[in-house]
Parts: structure tokens; sequence; C-alpha cells
């Protein structure tokens, strides 16, 4: 047991907690008894609190530990995440506002909610919710692998069910004080969780190179380490297999980021369009700190640093990398403010997750499902229940189930999410798809995608068979039996293989109903929805929605 690390760790937890509660009363409205202001923070948030709180929701925990394990163990491929961050923002500068400003006027809380306006399609709205919410719960899960790993390099996690009471203690804790504050509390518990996270990487970034002689001295360890494999794939720079993987893997995950509702919840809780132009200048500067984070990846290779073996596997857990560096190579009072930081950073975007899954479950479900008549304070007492089995479920799954499988889930959650963008990202500019277009793309895309992934066996010997990962050879691709890149062993990302037959399909079917003249749904937004902003007379009060 780390005591000193504890300590600290357990001081900082407990200034969250506390922070959480009180979040409240923070710019609270008339009351939480309203989606809007529940789940959504009564869509006020001004530029700092949306850039803290966008930037706590899409670099999570996972990112913290999972790029630079990825990059310890593969090398280059794992740098991905940078350039995927640096073209994020520039794809959906425009699509963001546009999205605001007809969620403002209409009230729509999720996605789906923009969806079933444009196209008057209660089943394709279903289609996105449920995608939405399956797409989001591994995530959520993955969270919890990101706070696991700090507490076993604590001592604090051991073996069996009773192993996992910190965790579980630590989100019964997350799950009272988001039922209580909802969006508000990860809003606010995001200043504290990014200025530590900002604090320990700037430190580390260094301190630990000069501690082992340099960058020059830790790229050569890295390269000496992979040059020492078998493997034709690991190394500092990118191969001829890789390249288009790595391509597409970043651009299938930008296309993907702001499909997933806890990132669209962000943007929907702030006050105005200005204040999402800022974000979207200013939040690239989250990517400066993530690439100096991926390279602690060969900053432990260089220190020698070893990951924890995982007891219920046997197998090593890489995602112990990051802790297990800081822990062997900071003083004990510092280890424990960096493994606060990922800690809390587990807990600000599994909050904002669970919150944004349980908007889609009450606003397209169970209100148009279950109860149609459903009061605003109805909405949002089944919104903090849902959030409530949201969070517990991660939990469950993390308990019950192998972890590596939540990162490979993970893997599909990007592909699936993906499948929802004809009808969200272009319905924004054009409703020239027709919503059966939209479904049948809809049901193709994830169908293929899907039998892609299950199709993608592990590399490594007596490894999985099934779903082991999102990189597929293009020499594996067929079309009822013709391979059309023959037997190349050149990597793609299934996502991008998967959205595009989705929108090959969607172009057909469509083209066969305009020509058959179906019925094409009733769009109850206005091209002039697209264009207000918060100082707009059309724009209604919050709570008349």
């Amino acid at each position: 047991m780390q005591w000193t690390e504890l300590i600290v760790f357990s001081a900082l937890f407990l200034l969250v907690t506390v922070m959480g509660f009180l979040a409240a009363k923070w710019q609270k409205g008339d009351t939480l008894e309203h989606l809007d202001e529940w789940g959504l923070g009564g869509r006020k948030f001004g530029s700092w609190i949306t850039w803290f709180l966008v930037g706590g929701d899409l670099y999570t925990a996972y990112t913290f530990v999972a790029v630079p394990a990825l990059m310890f163990g593969a090398g280059a491929t794992g740098f991905f995440a940078l350039p995927y961050t640096v073209i994020l923002y520039p794809l959906v500068f425009l699509p963001l506002v546009r999205m605001w400003s007809v969620s403002r006027v209409h009230g729509y809380v999720t996605p789906a909610d923009f969806v079933k306006g444009r196209y008057g399609s209660h089943w394709l709205a279903l289609i996105i919710a449920i995608t939405g919410i399956v797409a989001t719960m591994p995530y959520i899960a993955l969270q919890l692998v990101g706070l696991e790993a700090v507490l076993r390099s604590m001592g604090l996690n051991g073996s069996g069910i009773l192993g996992h009471l910190p965790l579980f203690i630590a989100f019964v804790i997350l799950a009272l004080y988001t039922y209580q504050s909802g969006l508000r509390a990860p809003a606010l518990i995001a200043f504290v969780k990014d200025i530590l996270i900002y604090l320990v990487i700037l430190v580390a970034i260094v301190y630990l190179p000069a501690k082992f002689g340099g960058w020059g001295e830790i790229f050569n360890d890295a390269q000496a380490k992979f040059d020492a494999t078998e493997s034709k794939t690991d190394g500092i720079l990118l191969t001829g297999t890789n390249q288009l993987q790595y391509a597409t893997l970043a651009l299938g995950s930008a296309l993907a980021l702001f499909l997933y509702p806890h990132s669209l919840t962000g943007i929907l809780a702030s006050r105005g369009r200005n204040v999402i132009k800022r974000n979207m200048v200013a939040l690239p500067a989250y990517s400066l700190l993530l690439g100096l984070l991926a390279l602690l990846g060969f900053v432990a290779i260089s220190a020698g640093t070893k990951p924890l073996v995982n007891q219920a596997t046997g197998r090593p857990d890489t995602n112990t990398i990051v802790p297990e560096l800081f822990g062997a190579n900071f003083p004990s009072w510092f280890a424990g403010i960096a493994f606060a930081a990922i800690g809390i950073g587990a807990l600000v975007p599994a909050a904002i997750m669970s919150i944004a899954a349980a908007n889609l479950w009450t606003r397209n479900v169970y209100k148009e499902y279950v109860k149609k008549n459903a009061t605003p304070a109805e909405e949002a007492k089944q919104a903090k229940l849902a959030s409530l089995v949201v969070k517990f479920g991660a939990v469950a799954f993390i308990v019950f189930v192998d972890p590596q499988f939540s990162i490979d889930l993970q893997l599909i959650g990007g592909v699936m999410i993906l499948q929802t963008l004809p009808a969200v990202a272009i319905a924004l500019y054009t409703r020239w798809f027709h919503v059966y277009g939209l479904v049948a793309g809809w049901v193709a895309g994830m169908g293929y995608g899907m039998w892609l992934l299950y199709n993608i066996a592990s590399p490594v010997p007596g490894g999985k068979q099934h779903f082991a990962g999102s990189a597929l050879p293009l020499g594996k691709i067929s079309i009822f039996g013709w391979h059309p890149f023959g037997a190349s062993t050149t990597q793609i990302y299934v996502g991008i293989i998967a959205l595009f037959v989705n929108l090959l399909v969607a172009v057909v079917v469509t083209l066969i109903a305009k020509k058959a003249k179906w019925f094409n749904g009733t769009d109850q937004t206005d091209p002039s929805d697209y264009h207000v902003d918060e100082d707009n007379p059309r724009v209604k009060p919050i709570a008349a929605h």
C-alpha cells in the first residue's frame, strides 16, 4: 500500500466530492427538476466553463493511460490521437454551431431529438438514440479501466469482487453528486481535473526526460526495443502496412467524436454560438498536451517500467504503464497528485457520458414510447434514475467481464457511432436523403461493419479469434466472394469502410424512394433556425420549452 500517494489522492478526491455536491447551487436556475437544467446546466455555460467541460469530456482518464500505453506497446501507431484531434476542430466548427442554433430554438436535448424534428420519424430517432446509448456504455466502462489502473498502482485493487470495492465506492460517490447536481457537477470539477492534468504532464515532460538522458536517448531506447520484436508494424516510425490504418483511424475518430451524445451535451449546454466558436479555436491546446502525454510511452521504455499483471487474466496490463512510471520516478507526494489527476479525469467524462445516455433514454425512449405526456419534472426524475443505472451497469461490466473486452467494445462503439453521421451531421446541411435511405444505410453499414470486426483475430498466439481490434487488412475485404484488393496486407480502419457502405446504400435507396415518390416525413425545422444566436428574439426562454 502506497500510503503517501493514497492520502494525497484521497484528499483531492474529497475536494472534488464536496465540489460535486455544492455544484447544485452554482449558477442555479429556478429548479433542477427540468431536463434543460439538470441535463444541460440551464444551457448557459460561458466560454471558460465550456472549454473545461468539453475538454474534460473529450480528454478522458482512459486517454491519459491508453495513448501512452499504445505508444509503449506499438510505437508510432499510437500517435494517431494527435492528428485526429488536430483535424477534428476544423471539421466540426460549422456543424456544431448549426446544431446549437436549431437545438436552442426547438429545445432539443439530444441528437435524436434533432433527427426526429428534421425527418419527422420517431423510428429513425429511436435508431439514433439506441446507437448512442450502446456506443457510450463501453466508453464509460473504459473510464473505470483508467481509474482502476491508478488504484492498482497504489495497492488498492486485489482479486475478486472485494478487490473492486474502492472502485465501487468512488462510483457511488460520483452517482450521488451527479444525481443531485446534474451537468453542473462535472462542469465545476473539470476545472480541478484539467489544472491537475496540465500540472502533472508539464512537470513529467520536463523532469522525466532529464532524468533518463534526454529525448535523444529515450527515442534510441524505444527504437532498440521495437527492433528486438518480431512484429512488422511497431517502431518509432510508421511502416507501409499501417500508414493507411493510421490515416483512416485518425479521420474516422475525428468524424465520430462529436457524434457521441456526451460530446454534443457539452456543446448544447453552452450559452451561444460565439462560445462554441471560441472553444473550437481554443480546444486544440489540449492536443499539445496530448502529444506530450503520448511521448510518456517512450519514456516508460527508457525507464524500464513494467506493467502490473492482471490477476484475473495473468497478462500484463499495459494500462498501468503511466501510473507505474509516475509511482517509481516521482516523489510520493507528487505521485499522489498525478494519480488524483488521472482518477478525477475518470469521474468528469463518466458523469457527462451517463447524463448524455440518460437524456437519450428519457427523451427518445421513455417519453416517446412509455409516457408521451411526461411533465418536465418527470423527465428530470427519469433521467436521474437512468444515469444511476448507466453508471452501475458500467461498474458491473468491469467487475464481471475482462476489462480488455471493454477496450475492444469501445472500438466497436466507434464503428457504430459513425453510422449516425448521415442522419445527424449531413442532415444539418441537406435533407436530400430519404428517411428510408438513412435507415437502410444504417442497417447496411452497421451489419457490414460488425461482420468485418467479427472476423478480425488477434495476432497474439492464443488470442481472441473475433472482435480483436479495428484494423483490417485490405486483402480480407470481400464483396460476394470477390476480393477487390487481392491479398494486400495494408490495413484500414473498419469504421471508414462501414461508413462508405452506409452512404452508398443510403444514396441508392434514396434515389429509388424519390423515383417512387415515397413519403419522406415532415421537416419540423426551418432554414432560419440554423442562424439564430443567444440574442435572437425567436429563442424562447428555457422554462418555456
